[in-house]
């Protein structure tokens, strides 16, 4: 798939890691429902154990460790993320923990973002420290914050570019710059942005990771966890993927990979409809704030315009002035996004977040722009 490998981000997410089956000529990759695969020696059984557990590309050997459909995928990603190697877990928290996991132990110390998901904050406020893993929030976006912070047995810094649900946008050339002065390794969940609008690597991150759930997937229709860095790293977490059972199903691989045909496509569409459906609730006299790193209003939009040339990315958070009442109000006026949690769709998404002071989070689709703010009109009118 080298030939794939200067060209464009939209011809890499159809054509690398993938070619015509070799035994079929079907244009798609199949999909390998095996559990075990077959050799036809006992030398060569031997020999495909030996690569198999050492992740040789295409050596196949049981499909919790590898699997052809999965190693599909896994070319792909790396490819789209500018990675040496990819691992392709059952979902994004599998990624987030591996990604931990593997570069941590009992008696190491994290950084992490103070905003953060749910699930991740759990696993750093209860998991992690419950093996011995000390773990310190920090306001990411404060460099000054994260150096006084360090320790010497401090291993990692963590963090989500965008934050969820602030879309806070980090500096990941400082924040790597004072990681790796340190020996400590920069892990990013990118998940709000996608390899088409930022790919964290470039910037010196060591490890990138996704819930390929979201906008990867794109459909809503398959659960996926992404990390990509060096092999070295990707070893180790191919190791925890392998003994901890977190691989994913050889169908949910096809449905990712049929989905990130199009994720340039998605992404651009998706960041248009946001920008300009932030610049409506931004100009409505019911909105008290909004979270867009499109908006000049944002307080890391001249770092946002650097580092996301492609577009600000399809999740937009508001508050209404008022409080759980209001934001009732509006959410259940809506007609065409469905109250839903997750987000990266093709259709728009909308989450009441009560427990973030009734913030409202926006996950924009690709429908018509006139169509979703007709609908937003006639839900404010409804308050």
């Amino acid at each position: 798939m080298e030939k794939y490998g200067q060209m464009k981000f939209g011809t890499r997410s159809i054509k690398a890691g993938e070619a015509p089956d070799h035994a079929t000529k079907a244009l798609n990759t199949p999909i390998y429902l095996s559990s075990t695969y077959a050799f036809d020696s006992t030398r060569e059984f031997e020999a495909g154990i030996v690569d198999a557990m050492s992740w040789q590309p295409g050596a196949c050997l049981y499909s919790r460790t590898t699997n052809p459909t999965t190693m599909a995928l896994e070319r792909k990603i790396a490819s789209l993320e500018g990675a040496e190697d990819a691992v392709i877990t059952a979902c994004g928290m599998a990624a987030v923990n591996l990604s931990l996991l593997s570069n941590l132990n009992a008696g190491d110390h994290c950084i992490a973002s103070s905003d953060i998901f749910i699930c991740t904050r759990t696993s750093l406020d209860d998991i992690l420290p419950s093996k011995g893993i000390e773990v310190t929030k920090v306001n990411i976006i404060d460099g000054a914050d994260i150096e006084k912070n360090l320790r010497p047995n401090t291993k990692v810094i963590y963090l989500e570019q965008l934050s969820n649900p602030r879309l806070e946008l980090a500096d990941l050339s400082d924040i790597c710059r004072i990681a790796h002065k340190n020996n400590v390794k920069v892990i990013v969940d990118n998940t709000f942005l996608s390899p088409y609008l930022l790919r964290p690597l470039e910037y010196g991150a060591d490890m990138v990771l996704h819930s390929g759930t979201k906008y990867i997937v794109g459909h809503g229709d398959a659960l996926c966890g992404t990390v990509a860095g060096s092999k070295e790293l990707m070893d180790s977490v191919r190791y925890y993927n392998d003994n901890l059972g977190t691989h994913i199903s050889p169908f949910n691989s096809w449905l990712a990979l049929r989905g990130v045909h199009t994720l340039h496509l998605r992404l651009k569409a998706q960041s248009e409809n946001a920008l300009a459906i932030a610049k409506y609730l931004e100009a409505r006299p019911e909105v008290e704030y909004v979270f867009y790193p499109g908006l000049a209003s944002h307080p890391q939009h001249q770092l946002a315009q650097k580092m996301l040339p492609n577009g600000f990315g399809g999740m937009v958070s508001f508050h209404l002035k008022g409080g759980y009442e209001e934001m009732a109000a509006f959410v259940d006026s809506v007609s065409i996004p469905p109250i839903a949690t997750s987000l990266g769709d093709v259709q728009t998404l909308i989450h009441p977040k009560q427990h973030d002071g009734n913030l409202i989070r926006l996950s924009v689709g690709c429908e018509d722009i006139e169509d979703l703010l007709k609908d937003f009109d006639q839900a404010f009118s409804k308050i």
